[in-house]
């Protein structure tokens, strides 16, 4: 596990939980629920963009080596 993925499931695992968390706050009639949802929302967000930034690095990362072990082929 990379630290982007690492880093992206921290930040999905945390604005889930502060949406879940305004939700309660919702049904307690607290006006504070907006901004925990809003801040849920965008850290959730940050979080799934960071996981799928790690599956591309992922995909880009092994069709620099096949290129490279191609090369090193031509090269022989």
């Amino acid at each position: 596990m990379n630290k982007y993925l690492r880093r992206g499931l921290i930040f999905t695992t945390c604005g889930a939980a502060c949406c879940i968390l305004g939700y309660y706050l919702m049904d307690k009639e607290i006006d504070l629920y907006k901004w925990v949802m809003a801040i849920g929302v965008v850290i959730f967000g940050i979080g799934f963009l960071t996981v799928f930034y790690s599956f591309i690095r992922k995909i880009e990362r092994q069709s620099i080596l096949e290129e490279r072990k191609e090369r090193q082929h031509e090269n022989e």
